[in-house]
């Protein structure tokens, strides 16, 4: 019998680095964050060049050109990472090509990001562009997320935890959780931090803009309570711990919200509000992928018949590999 060639990238590193490719993504929000709140957003007047005759800052500069191109440089870092988990997708073994998609849009992600990022500066920071830039990260580490959580699973089907109206409540949070997201940009927009003295800004009033925010605030909040008790209710433990997670989540983010709100939006709160920001994304993730899971693929039997292979699918196997006689509620959850 022939031995199976050991894989050049283990499981372990496969997702460790998939991991680190969101912790990048969510750093590359941070940084261009600060960029924007040192009002450094055209410390590099152009792009891609950092100026008409460099593609580097100058002493002239100053150090806005400093933190705007260093921010420009960690985009390079970012889009390494990016290309270490897409190399480590391919040359992982057994090929997992559920992988692969996910692997390349993160990949090509990067520099569509920066894209948007050079249009911004060409638009001299135009804040619905700026707000079109950070939704941009957003995407790229919501596929991030998908990879990690992906490399941590089987190739088999994904089979439901728990009820079908639960798992449309927990899309419509994550609707609620997008729009937040998006009407978040229109107050930053509204705001003072311009990312540049000169800088213009989207005309909404910022006192109305930020009550429409806090009210969206309040109705995922509710939504995301609710999950808690519905998914207990239910003994879906794994997807209410998922829950409580996001509901804390959200009311640490509301809190920066409100006191940055109540002190005229230092910048250190600002900044701290970006990150919460990607967080709260991060958490509503994991709560809709805990309202699932995927089980191992069944090894073909040449003897089943078409209704016995559509059963497999739907039942999949016990964790210990037995296929077992029906299949498990869907009232109940596992963590």
């Amino acid at each position: 019998m022939t031995r199976p060639v050991p894989s050049p990238v283990s499981a372990t590193l496969l997702s460790r680095i998939a991991l680190a490719s969101i912790i990048a993504n969510v750093g590359i929000v941070v940084t261009g964050g600060a960029v924007r709140l040192t009002a450094s957003g055209l410390g590099c007047p152009t792009w891609p060049r950092c100026t008409d005759e460099s593609y580097t800052t100058t002493p002239e500069m100053g150090v806005y050109g400093v933190i705007e191109f260093g921010n420009r440089l960690l985009t390079f870092v970012v889009g390494l990472i990016a290309l270490a988990t897409l190399l480590a997708v391919l040359l992982h073994r057994p090929r997992r090509p559920g992988l692969l998609p996910l692997g390349i849009a993160v990949f090509l992600g990067i520099p569509a990001q920066a894209v948007v990022g050079g249009i911004t500066v060409l638009t001299n920071l135009n804040p619905w562009v700026v707000g079109l830039h950070f939704l941009a990260s957003m995407a790229v580490i919501a596929a991030a997320y998908a990879l990690w959580r992906r490399t941590k699973e089987p190739d088999g089907p994904t089979v439901p935890v728990v009820p079908a109206p639960l798992r449309a409540l927990a899309r419509l949070t994550t609707l609620v959780s997008v729009a937040v997201l998006v009407i978040g940009t229109w107050v930053t927009g509204s705001g003072p931090h311009a990312g540049d003295h000169g800088a213009a800004r989207n005309g909404l009033d910022p006192a109305t803009i930020s009550q429409v925010h806090a009210d969206s605030v309040f109705l995922l909040v509710g939504l995301s309570v609710a999950l808690v008790f519905a998914f207990r209710a239910v003994g879906a433990t794994g997807p209410a711990r998922a829950a409580l997670v996001l509901v804390a989540v959200e009311l640490g983010q509301g809190l920066i919200g409100f006191v940055q709100y109540a002190t005229n939006l230092p910048a250190l709160l600002v900044g701290a509000h970006m990150l919460g920001s990607c967080l709260v994304l991060l958490a509503t993730l994991s709560v809709q992928w805990s309202t699932r899971e995927r089980r191992p693929a069944l090894p073909a039997d040449p003897g089943a018949t078409d209704v016995d292979a559509g059963a497999a699918r739907v039942v999949g196997d016990d964790e210990t590999g037995r296929r077992p006689e029906r299949a498990a509620p869907l009232t109940t959850g596992r963590p």
